[in-house]
């Protein structure tokens, strides 16, 4: 049970934010390109599959990440009781839990057509050498961006087998988003960042960062009215609009208080339901 609680701990399986995260674009995408005219149960099906190569992806992610930042993680008051960096699990166990774990994310992949497998595959130098990213630059949030979000790409090929505009610049604006909400999080960590070296777009902006939300933020929106634009969406859609972009101008930019870690910590979590409201969104646009 010990052991047990222990890999939940390196994981972060009791915290599904992180998994959320990065199926939230997966089921955009889906729900985009699916055709709801055809079986319901296949597009059930296809999203359970996200769903698992999210958590499955997300907890190996997580390990490797804290392979990669253990020295850095003892120092950090939030992170130095991970089990890493606090020497309850070996490297050589995290390694086998991550290896085990990519090889059922691999079974699930499977269950994809052979241009997704090979797409899916081609990033993955991307997720393993994000934790790289901060200690060479201050843009770090922009790589955990391209790979977070590349899920959309990926479920819009899954089911058209090709990539059109729409993904590319629906994923683009995804980027912004992810850009935006996790400077949100590394206002954490800023004060213990500065001083072991780490870099971050948080310390980057630390001066005037609802500016620069705003602009990751506003690029997001604009990609979403181009999304409906294009798919050729009702007018409830455009209206609907006002609620996703009302929660990030108004919730996480002009209430933001950089310098009250629980409050940064709200911010960031909110994303989730953001996540929902932009889903909602796209039915809203396809269906209704």
């Amino acid at each position: 049970m010990n052991q047990l609680k222990l890999f939940i701990d390196l994981t972060r399986l009791k915290k599904p934010i992180g998994f959320m995260l990065l199926f939230w674009p997966c089921i955009w995408g889906l729900t985009l390109v699916y055709d709801f005219s055809s079986s319901l149960n296949n597009y059930i099906f296809y999203s359970l599959l996200f769903l698992a190569g999210s958590i499955l992806m997300r907890s190996a992610g997580c390990i490797v990440n804290d392979i990669a930042d253990k020295n850095f993680d003892k120092k950090v008051e939030r992170t130095k009781k991970r089990p890493i960096a606090s020497g309850k699990v070996s490297i050589k166990l995290a390694l086998i839990y991550s290896i085990a774990l990519c090889g059922l994310a691999f079974l699930v992949l499977i269950n994809f057509n052979k241009f997704t497998i090979y797409m899916a595959l081609l990033s993955m130098p991307l997720a393993f050498t994000y934790p790289l990213m901060k200690r060479i630059t201050y843009w770090p949030q922009l790589f955990l961006g391209i790979t977070f979000n590349y899920g959309l790409v990926l479920a819009w090929i899954s089911m058209s087998n090709d990539i059109s505009l729409v993904s590319i610049v629906f994923y683009a604006g995804a980027i912004f988003w992810t850009l935006g909400y996790d400077t949100i999080y590394g206002f954490q960590d800023i004060k213990d960042d500065e001083i072991i070296g780490v870099k971050s777009t948080s310390i980057k902006f630390k001066n005037d960062p609802k500016k620069f939300l705003l602009f990751c933020y506003l690029v997001f929106i604009i990609s979403l009215i181009f999304v409906g634009i294009n798919m050729n969406f009702n007018i409830f859609y455009f209206m609907f609009l006002i609620i996703p972009t009302a929660q990030l101008f108004i919730f996480q930019i002009k209430n933001l208080n950089i310098s009250d870690t629980n409050d940064c910590l709200a911010k960031f979590k909110s994303n989730n339901f953001f996540g929902l409201i932009v889903l909602i969104n796209i039915f809203v646009g396809k269906l209704i």
